[in-house]
């Protein structure tokens, strides 16, 4: 039978508990580009434009890829290819330390809120094993990400624990709605890092993605070219305005002038009719 964190731990067992022989990296090489690539889009906008994260910016959380799991003492970790975390401490003071370098459930106090798992092969067991281990330590939003089709029919499953048993998400408008967070995931066809490809994105609950900060930096950038060239514009026009009122007076005073000419010769030959 599998051992799970239980949740009557005593404080007195975690203090006694040696975490120095807990192995929390083993220098593997596991995921190809395109999920190494995958895994900082759901990390890094979350964290590079909290701005956009509406309610969420105010709670403190980890959002960590490819970082060990420790749900039980003495077992070996998950790894998830994404997890996310809300309400903890996310500033330890030293992240080498031992009990900084995972994600340590008897530390946190708590599962994460969402796991995310790329498929690359149809050796991960995403849909099975995983699925039931995420299940057994309460993990609220297990998502399967499978971008060639390889073990579901779907690009995205998203699941919701009920209970202690997972049941799928469906999407609305192509988002599946993460209520318990406060975000949305989706699906985007777009470039990054020089790739296009079809990848999973977070958005806020109107649907907006939640940028990179490329994203944000590049949409910046366009905002002050295009209020430049909006004042280059205004300058323009207010030049142009300018001249056709500086020709408008010509014309007044020549007209003036011509029609004072004109008088002063109609003056002239009524005295000289005279």
């Amino acid at each position: 039978m599998d051992m799970v964190l239980e949740p009557t731990l005593l404080q007195e067992e975690i203090d006694l508990f040696d975490e120095a022989d807990i192995i929390t990296e083993d220098d593997t090489p596991v995921d190809n580009i395109f999920s190494e690539k995958q895994q900082r889009l759901l990390t890094e906008p979350l964290y590079n434009s909290t701005a956009e994260l509406g309610a969420l910016a105010d709670r403190p959380f980890f959002a960590l890829a490819n970082v060990g799991l420790f749900y039980a003492m003495k077992q070996p970790p998950l790894v998830p290819d994404m997890m996310l975390s809300l309400d903890v401490e996310v500033h330890p003071t030293d992240l080498w330390e031992k009990q900084n370098r995972s994600y340590f459930m008897w530390h946190f106090g708590k599962p994460p809120e969402v796991v995310i798992e790329i498929v690359s092969n149809t050796k991960g067991h995403e849909a099975d094993e995983k699925l039931r281990d995420y299940a057994r330590i309460r993990v609220t939003y297990y998502v399967i990400f499978d971008p060639q089709r390889l073990i579901q029919s779907e690009l995205v499953r998203v699941y919701k624990l009920y209970a202690g048993v997972y049941k799928l998400v469906k999407p609305v408008k192509d988002r599946w709605h993460l209520s318990q967070v406060g975000l949305d995931l989706t699906l985007w066809t777009g470039l990054f890092e020089d790739n296009v490809a079809t990848w999973l994105r977070w958005a806020n609950t109107s649907g907006k993605l939640i940028r990179t900060g490329g994203e944000r930096a590049d949409s910046e950038v366009e905002a002050r070219r295009e209020a430049e060239q909006r004042a280059d514009f205004e300058a323009e026009a207010r030049l142009e305005a300018e001249q056709r009122a500086d020709s408008e007076a010509e014309a007044r005073l020549e007209a003036e002038a011509r029609i004072a000419e004109l008088e002063a010769k109609l003056r002239q030959l009524t005295t000289s009719d005279s």
